[in-house]
């Protein structure tokens, strides 16, 4: 959809297989950066590669795993769901040059998520895969508002695509991958009022209702550290 406007879009591959792939279905996007998202070290190497290409008007965080598959372990020592989908996204909001806008992908299963933020490494109860799943899709959207207060000059927002027809989502999904696509690329590159806007949570370009702790600053403080503890990596003043 960018690409079609006219935009210079950078892709991301988890190796150098997915990259190619990626970049011969979209064969119009500038480049493509490579980075597992389950290594804390490659996704540090992400954010240098990134930075060296950028600076960037805008960032999308749409990578995503779920099932209790993704509870494995990484190198790191951490359930893989966690990594990928919540960690892997703060790592990179610190270490990527500041945009001018964040976009996060979550899901409205972060309803469901640990709002106290017990154990969000999964150290001392077993995983599953479910819980995780929903814990990281509320981190994601708690990440999102924290950027904003943190952030002024940044509009920073969440997005829930809805269950899409993606390779996670299964084909019998009720909404198509344009469908669940299509209020990222509108919040990137948008200069309607509505899309404007920052500290929010959107589904199918409409404003939604969200879990009431996301918006709490201590507990976003409580997750930026957790995550600063458990990554090496502060964010930025």
């Amino acid at each position: 959809m960018l690409v079609s406007q006219g935009h210079e879009v950078v892709l991301h591959g988890r190796n150098q297989d997915r990259a190619n792939l990626v970049r011969s279905k979209v064969p119009g996007a500038l480049a493509a950066v490579i980075g597992n998202l389950a290594s804390i070290a490659e996704t540090k190497s992400l954010a240098a590669q990134v930075n060296g290409l950028g600076p960037f008007d805008v960032v999308i965080h749409n990578a995503g795993v779920y099932g209790e598959s993704h509870c494995v372990r990484t190198i790191d020592g951490l359930p893989q769901i966690f990594v990928v989908n919540s960690l892997a996204p703060y790592i990179l909001t610190c270490l990527i040059k500041r945009p001018k806008r964040l976009i996060y992908t979550s899901s409205g299963l972060h309803q469901g998520g640990d709002a106290e933020l017990q154990d969000i490494a999964w150290s001392k109860r077993r995983c599953n895969g479910s819980s995780a799943y929903a814990d990281s899709k509320l981190q994601i959207v708690i990440l999102a508002f924290a950027v904003s207060r943190r952030w002024p000059d940044v509009l920073s927002n969440a997005v829930d695509p809805g269950w899409s027809a993606t390779k996670m989502g299964g084909a019998g999904a009720p909404v198509t991958v344009e469908e669940g696509s299509r209020t990222q690329a509108w919040l990137a590159a948008s200069e309607e009022k509505e899309a404007l806007v920052s500290g929010r949570y959107f589904s199918h370009l409409k404003l939604r209702s969200h879990h009431k702790a996301a918006t709490d600053p201590a507990i976003q403080e409580k997750y930026l550290s957790e995550c600063a503890r458990i990554s090496g990596v502060a964010f930025p003043a």
